[in-house]
């Protein structure tokens, strides 16, 4: 609640909490589409980050244009080693298509943002250093806001979150929240 009095506007606590709950709702949805449209694009090649002729479905891969060719650093060899396997391309888009439904659907935000945060630190260690910045670039800012996400009930505000926190599978195992 908004209250006008003779010092001005003044925002209540229920206020600061409804739009901080709407803000985690919107970084959630937000990095929830990222993810999926990731899968969308590497999938169908819409032209975006991924040409046509690249697709998944059209039979590229979509870990070997990445880790065979733009990654740099420490890591190099490790992830050129396994660029464009079979096994990569499906545990990529498996975990981009997952951790982008369960963002965006509010459901299993905890998982979500620990596998999240685990792809955004591996996809950081694949450039290091980071091109603009000494260590410092969107990755890690991405698996911060990932964290804070599970930390908090993000998925509740505009998701399906209190829904499945009441399944009996999710009470026995809090950890799927």
């Amino acid at each position: 609640m908004v209250t006008i009095g003779a010092a001005g506007a003044t925002v209540t606590e229920t206020t600061r909490s409804k739009a901080t709950r709407y803000t985690l709702a919107a970084l959630r949805l937000s990095l929830g589409w990222v993810f999926l449209w990731a899968f969308i694009d590497k999938l169908f090649g819409l032209g975006f980050a991924t040409p046509e002729k690249n697709a998944w479905i059209n039979g590229g891969s979509p870990t070997k244009g990445f880790l065979g060719n733009a990654v740099a650093g420490p890591f190099a060899d490790f992830y050129r080693s396994f660029a464009g396997a079979t096994w990569a391309d499906w545990l990529f888009m498996t975990g981009l298509a997952a951790i982008g439904t369960a963002l965006i659907l509010g459901i299993g935000v905890r998982v979500a943002a620990v596998a999240g945060s685990v792809l955004l630190v591996a996809m950081w260690t694949a450039v290091l250093p980071p091109e603009n910045n000494p260590f410092m670039d969107d990755h890690l800012i991405y698996a911060g806001v990932l964290i804070v996400l599970a930390l908090t009930t993000a998925g509740n505000t505009l998701g399906l979150g209190r829904f499945w926190a009441r399944l009996p599978l999710v009470q026995r195992l809090p950890w799927l929240q």
